[in-house]
């Protein structure tokens, strides 16, 4: 009971030391409200190739060729080639490919009685710029075959009529690919800035040492140090979620307490690296450059703004020490398509292990490294 107390004095002492400072308030508060206006209005992506399946009813030449002109481009890779209706769902769930090329049966018959071939297109409307592009390069490919087959055979219709369906995001909304991603964003930087400056603020205030010789046990100091930026995360966390539901009118789908679990896990790993951080600073300055020297390669790395997949092999196996890239999944699929708890375990426990290996060295750290 008594170790508790002390704990909720540090806590309180914590939180007092941060609204205090008129630059702490501003910091928590005013930045990450400008960063979610800019992103959620003016953020954009680009596509550099294309993962695409084919399920063709038709195995006429006509579609064969094609296909061929997909298969040619730079801009598609071929992952895919269905039998059954059924996994069409399960290569767009499972991110196996992006799009899936649809061709009805009797599709050279038709072009050749001069009649129009139906070729749908699935998309996963996920990300929606991405989505966006790559129909375009998908109208351009259809466009030019069409262009070939009247030249070649003096047709009098467009030999093949696109329909095109996005899942997920059936009007390709970007911001609700944007928004859901800045909550990742955001809550890694306010929470990193709070916790990375916690310990060297009082080593260059020259109280740490003090702390060392109270009563506090080095898990005692850990925890009064790692619950002001736990709940300052949730709370910032939680603000943009409703904001992205209120004001940007993104759909949210799934659980909010799936989200509330993910985003939790979430901030313990970014709360043990910003605490490892600061044990390792000696002055508050420190501390923010190496938060900074963190964040940054964890924002690029966590497919924010480059998808991963296009990432060289090595790049791609680093991307997985970096808590960000789990809950991005986490955050995007809770919003989009309502996946329950049991499907996002894979994105959880990889978090629960980086924070339990954050906090254990930063505990290390406060007694080991004195100066």
């Amino acid at each position: 009971m008594q170790s508790i107390r002390r704990i909720i004095a540090l806590v309180i002492k914590e939180f007092l030391a941060l609204l205090k400072d008129k630059k702490s308030r501003t910091t928590i508060i005013v930045p990450p409200l400008v960063q979610l206006i800019i992103f959620g209005y003016a953020a954009t992506f680009d596509l550099n190739h294309v993962k695409f399946a084919v399920y063709n009813e038709d195995n006429g030449w006509a579609s064969r060729q094609l296909l061929h002109q997909f298969a040619g481009s730079k801009s598609f890779d071929l992952v895919a080639s269905l039998h059954d209706s059924k996994r069409v769902s399960e290569v767009i769930d499972n991110r196996e490919a992006l799009l899936v090329l649809h061709i009805e049966e009797l599709c050279t018959e038709h072009l050749l009685s001069n009649e129009p071939c139906a070729v749908q297109v699935l998309v996963d409307g996920r990300n929606s710029n991405t989505a966006m592009l790559a129909l375009n390069y998908v109208r351009e490919i259809i466009t030019t075959f069409n262009m070939n087959w009247l030249k070649d055979h003096a047709g009098l219709k467009p030999p093949a009529v696109l329909t095109m369906r996005a899942w997920f995001n059936p009007n390709l909304e970007s911001r609700w690919f944007f928004v859901p991603g800045i909550v990742a964003l955001l809550a890694m930087v306010v929470t990193l800035v709070v916790t990375s400056l916690s310990v060297a603020r009082e080593r260059e205030a020259g109280t740490f040492d003090q702390l060392l010789v109270t009563p506090f046990t080095p898990l005692g100091i850990l925890l009064g140090k790692a619950i002001p930026g736990l709940i300052i995360g949730l709370g910032e966390g939680m603000l943009i979620v409703f904001l992205a539901i209120n004001w940007f009118k993104v759909p949210f789908q799934g659980s909010m307490w799936v989200l509330f679990m993910g985003l939790t896990v979430y901030i313990m790993a970014v709360i043990g690296a910003g605490l490892m951080i600061s044990s390792m600073c000696s002055t508050q300055q420190q501390g923010l450059m190496g938060a900074f020297l963190f964040l940054v390669p964890a924002v690029i790395l966590s497919g924010f703004a480059t998808p991963i997949a296009n990432m060289p092999k090595l790049v791609q196996y680093i991307t997985y020490l970096d808590p960000m890239r789990y809950f991005l999944i986490i955050v995007r699929r809770s919003f989009l398509e309502g996946v329950s708890a049991v499907y996002l375990w894979d994105q959880i426990w990889p978090m629960l292990a980086m924070a339990l290996v954050t906090l254990t060295s930063a505990a290390w750290f406060f007694r080991h490294k004195l100066y």
